[in-house]
């Protein structure tokens, strides 16, 4: 046999683990290179991995839902005689090596120093473990999980920075070898534990002990389904932006009247083209000319460094609702873009979004995110933030209403736009100026040709 072990890819720029969403093959299963082999989710996005080489899968490491880090071993394959003969010597003495060799360095090691060498392993073990016999285990575990890297959220590691704490001695018990602000407090018994534990929920969205849900009440039935996939990552990027950016959401009404006349014109001029122009390309020239005069709107915090970067390119993000769940493809420098460009772009991202056809480089490089909810109804949202980015626009229905110009209550056209900002980078004061400018462009839509 010429067993291939099959490492879970580095998928995309910043992804650390994935999440097996389905298996497309099964044990025994003879298999030839590009076949489909396993469907991954990151937080960037959904990639089908193919067969590497041909053989037969002689085992599937993990199970359906399983997340696991980059570089783990997912699968094992048999590639015959005919491709592993030569690739046999490597792979087997690597698995006989967890086995075999483990004593043999132990005793080869002291063999060239006898004497002086073997006091240390005697005296040395009997201390370790009688200072901490349970920090030790969590200790092993976390090195088995990250032996590189200490893992932990950037709002831990500011802590651990504020308390002078190195991650790399302090026993992770977090998921995956992570360490948690609860562990921070463990390795400072002299600080109290509640605020170390409050702190570890705002950062790592565990707060809370999970809930268990009761069976349904005799004679009443209920559907119970797999928390995972998409709407698990939905849902953890959702708990991190809340307990972490802290929300405040700002609501203006704006008479879009105007507006409305001059996208009309514009979609009969673009038809022909086969490009629908919807008010967001508006929107979304209207949102960098207000983040050039307050670029704090444009930024991010980096945790790590605790340095606030502006960022000088303008890359929005667009919420779009498919049948998995909601999705945000990204479209690459609105400020370079015309009007027709970005409908262009906005039309072919929904598309290949619904379609599940969208790249990792589709759904990442956002500096701002906006979520349209106009053509469903309601008045207006206060929209999660994207996190790490700083805000989120919500675009919201057009409504026929009474407006006054000069003096003079008139048919008018309106809608609501709410934006949720990070209150710890942005001030209420500056938001809301932010929003003036927005407003200003779209109700005076000739300002977009002078920017």
């Amino acid at each position: 046999m010429a067993l291939k072990e099959f490492k879970l890819p580095d998928i995309g720029e910043g992804i650390a683990e994935g999440e097996i969403v389905s298996w497309k093959v099964k044990a025994g299963q003879a298999v030839k290179e590009e076949d489909e082999f396993v469907e991954v989710m990151t937080d960037k996005a959904t990639v089908t991995i193919t067969v590497p080489f041909t053989g037969v899968i002689a085992e599937l490491r993990c199970k359906e839902g399983d997340v696991v880090p980059v570089g783990s071993v997912i699968a094992v394959i048999d590639a015959g005689a005919a491709g592993g003969a030569a690739a046999t010597p490597a792979p087997a003495p690597a698995k006989a090596a967890p086995v075999a060799p483990p004593p043999a360095p132990a005793k080869a090691a002291p063999a060239p120093t006898a004497p002086p060498p073997a006091p240390k392993p005697v005296v040395i073990p009997p201390t370790a473990p009688a200072p901490a016999p349970v920090a030790a285990p969590a200790a092993k575990a976390f090195a088995q999980a990250s032996p590189g890297k200490v893992l932990a959220a950037p709002a831990t590691r500011r802590r651990a920075r504020e308390l002078g704490i190195d991650l790399a001695a302090v026993a992770a018990t977090g998921p995956r070898g992570r360490v948690t602000n609860d562990d921070l407090a463990q390795a400072q018994p002299g600080r109290a534990a509640a605020p170390a534990a409050a702190a570890a929920g705002a950062a790592a969205g565990s707060r809370f002990a999970p809930i268990a849900i009761p069976p349904a009440p005799a004679g009443r039935t209920e559907e119970r389904m797999p928390f995972r996939g998409l709407r698990r990552k939905i849902a953890e990027a959702m708990t991190r932006s809340k307990y972490t950016a802290t929300h405040f959401t700002y609501v203006d009404d704006i008479d879009v009247t105007e507006l409305v006349q001059i996208r009309g014109e514009a979609k009969k001029a673009f038809a022909d083209k086969g490009i629908n122009i919807t008010y967001l390309p508006f929107v979304m020239k209207a949102i960098v000319q207000a983040m050039r005069e307050f670029p704090a709107m444009n930024s991010s915090l980096d945790e790590v460094t605790n340095e606030l970067v502006i960022k000088k390119y303008y890359n929005f993000g667009i919420a779009t609702d498919t049948d998995n769940g909601l999705i945000v493809p990204v479209v690459k420098d609105v400020d370079r873009k015309s009007i027709g460009e970005l409908a262009k772009d906005i039309q072919d991202l929904a598309a290949r979004t619904r379609d599940g056809k969208v790249t990792v480089d589709d759904l990442t490089g956002g500096t701002f995110t906006i979520t349209n909810a106009g053509n469903i109804g309601g008045l207006f949202a206060t929209p999660v933030i994207n996190f790490p980015e700083v805000a989120i626009l919500g675009v919201h229905a057009i409504k026929d209403t009474p407006v006054i110009r000069n003096g003079a209550c008139v048919p008018g056209k309106k809608m609501y736009l709410s934006v949720s900002i990070d209150h710890r980078l942005v001030d209420g004061a500056t938001g809301a100026r932010w929003m003036n400018v927005v407003k200003e462009h779209l109700e005076q839509p000739y300002r977009l040709l002078l920017a």
